[in-house]
């Protein structure tokens, strides 16, 4: 796909325009962060609000009537409404990144009745290979137990991850030597949900836990789970599947760190303890702590954007994003928690009973923080991976 400087601008309109919408969308979700946490899911409220600003299609394409944002214009949206609520901007997250991998890899003719209508579907749950699936006339019929399927309750179809298996039930291995994986997509009233969402932290993400039972699932729905080849031509979809269903993860973390940020910012401008002249915003060791913190989350948010927008940028121009600009992209992915974890911890610190009492935005943050950190695609272990391909690029020849 040729992206020309009008092209450009017109990506650039649209990504203000949603980020707007966001905003506009943010000031519900914000009322809505108590009822959101104790009902754990979307409310109805919110959930209208971010439907009615188009916000959940902000990776489909404009062909099928979504938004048709670039990478950083659509993480932007992901971390405003993460700014406004923790869980609402993970499921969110979930959603729309999986509804952007879903049509940027599936057979068009699927991809256009889930998105083409009027009634746009919304996607979600678990699209590791934790079921399994056998070969029959036309797709397959599949089974399996999942878990984490953040957003579910507002979804529309539901993913589903699983192994081929061939007539004997062993896997059905390629010639690469890994075993057929695939991801499909069913019907929300093909899934059978059995709860199991009682957590400490992003409450209200609906993570909910579902079983596929003996379904037939069409070829159309489904496509292969280690695909590096999008069938879509807008360059965004070249990031691939780590690239945005495991990059979304880090505009999370950037509105958790935002958000805490004000949090505190607000709470000390009056927040008095003994031992400080004035309240505890006016004294230097808050105010050294404060710009350092902020500083982390300044960094933090310019090298998500930078690496995520060099690597589509790479895409637009026809070339292969390289073996360091992904690994930049798992790289930042994990970093980012990290220092949102810090950032959070910092405002917990510095604002003593103002995390303890509920309901408390920036208790919230604590919480949600905690577990964001927690996810097993942003594991540590990703950043020994990453260096690999990183450390290369400074060694003398």
């Amino acid at each position: 796909m040729t992206i020309t400087a009008e092209t450009l601008v017109d990506i650039s309109a649209r990504g203000a325009e949603y980020l707007e919408r966001a905003r506009s969308a943010a000031r519900v979700i914000e009322a809505e962060a108590d009822q959101i946490e104790a009902t754990t899911t979307i409310t109805r409220t919110a959930y209208d609000a971010i439907a009615d600003a188009g916000l959940f299609w902000i990776l489909v394409p404009q062909e099928y009537g979504g938004a048709g944002l670039d990478i950083v214009s659509a993480f932007k949206v992901v971390q405003e409404l993460s700014r406004a609520d923790g869980s609402t901007g993970w499921a969110f997250m979930a959603n729309s990144c999986s509804t952007g991998v879903a049509v940027g890899f599936m057979r068009p003719d699927g991809a256009e009745e889930m998105f083409g209508g009027v009634d746009k579907g919304i996607t979600a749950g678990m699209v590791v290979p934790a079921g399994t699936g056998v070969r029959v006339d036309g797709g397959f019929r599949v089974n399996g137990r999942f878990q984490f399927a953040s957003g579910s309750a507002h979804a529309s179809w539901i993913g589903a991850g699983f192994v081929v298996l061939d007539v004997n039930g062993e896997p059905i291995i390629l010639p690469d030597g890994n075993p057929d994986c695939r991801i499909t997509w069913l019907p929300r009233d093909e899934v059978e949900f059995t709860g199991n969402w009682d957590v400490m932290g992003m409450v209200g993400t609906g993570s909910y836990d579902y079983q596929v039972n003996d379904r037939f699932v069409p070829d159309k729905f489904t496509f292969e789970t280690f695909s590096t080849t999008p069938v879509r031509p807008e360059p965004v979809y070249q990031l691939g599947l780590l690239g945005i269903g495991v990059g979304g993860h880090a505009p999370v973390a950037l509105g958790l760190a935002q958000r805490a940020l004000e949090e505190i910012a607000t709470l000390v401008s009056t927040k008095v303890r003994p031992g400080y002249d004035g309240v505890v915003g006016d004294s230097d060791l808050f105010r050294h702590d404060f710009a350092r913190h902020e500083a982390q989350f300044r960094a933090a948010q310019a090298y998500v954007y930078e690496a995520f927008g060099e690597a589509e940028a790479a895409a637009a121009a026809g070339d292969e994003i390289s073996a360091e600009q992904r690994a930049r992209l798992r790289q930042v992915a994990t970093w980012a928690q990290e220092v949102a974890g810090d950032v959070v911890m910092f405002a917990h610190r510095w604002a003593g009973s103002g995390t303890v009492r509920n309901p408390s935005a920036l208790g919230r943050c604590v919480r949600d923080a905690a577990v964001a950190t927690q996810h097993a695609l942003v594991d540590r272990k990703t950043l020994v991976d990453a260096a690999v391909d990183i450390l290369p690029g400074y060694q003398k020849s």
